[in-house]
């Protein structure tokens, strides 16, 4: 018999604030109580723009599913990273920020010392078991002076946490829904990723984590 396991709760006695580097920090549990409206958001952007597996330039299927909303989305396949204005797989253009979405990003920028951030995009990503995002730098952006501002909803997932190189050893941070991750200035090209999602079920989410990564691209 296998026992799935239930979403972690928040830790209340944990630090509401959890600093990882010059320039970038994880406020904990910063948008818990937008998380109901947050999957709301969601969902209606789902409509306008499915969940897809993207393709990398080498050609790989990435395993976490992927939206966009805001003027600019990122994509990827085999002509490579960028952002576009309009939905590849419609032709339409992505659906458009929800003030949620851009109200929760000034808000947690601001809490990071990062004052006045706009984004006009928000990549959307949604893992199921097993699926993971290796190092990566964000580094597609046109505009790198503005923070990255991500939010994780649903199942709880081990951010990794590395330097300026990949070959600079991770820091191991567990997220659980609710959490924001803000980083910047110094930070901003530091390598990051996510462990493989563990089963579990949480009550907003379901089987799912969710992460929304708010960016200004131009």
């Amino acid at each position: 018999m296998t026992v799935r396991r239930t979403a972690e709760m928040p830790d209340l006695f944990a630090e509401p604030i959890e600093r990882l580097a010059e320039g970038a920090m994880i406020l904990r549990g910063f948008a818990i109580d937008d998380a109901a409206r947050l999957m709301a958001a969601i969902q209606a952007i789902q409509k306008a723009a499915p969940f897809r597996h993207m393709v990398t330039p080498g050609g790989g299927r990435m395993s976490a599913a992927m939206t966009n909303c805001g003027s600019r989305g990122w994509v990827t396949d085999r002509k490579g990273y960028r952002y576009t204005a309009e939905d590849p797989e419609t032709g339409k253009p992505w659906p458009a920020l929800p003030p949620l979405f851009l109200d929760l990003a000034r808000r947690a920028a601001e809490a990071a010392d990062f004052p006045g951030f706009v984004p006009d995009g928000c990549l959307i990503n949604r893992y199921e078991p097993g699926a993971r995002m290796g190092l990566h730098q964000d580094k597609d952006e046109q505009d790198r002076t503005a923070p990255i501002v991500s939010v994780s909803l649903g199942l709880p997932v081990v951010f990794l946490w590395g330097g300026l190189a990949r070959r600079d050893r991770p820091v191991k941070h567990t997220l659980t829904s609710g959490d924001v991750a803000v980083w910047g200035g110094p930070s901003r090209f530091v390598y990051h990723g996510v462990a493989a999602l563990e089963d579990g079920e949480h009550p907003v989410t379901g089987r799912y984590r969710y992460n929304l990564t708010l960016r200004r691209a131009v």
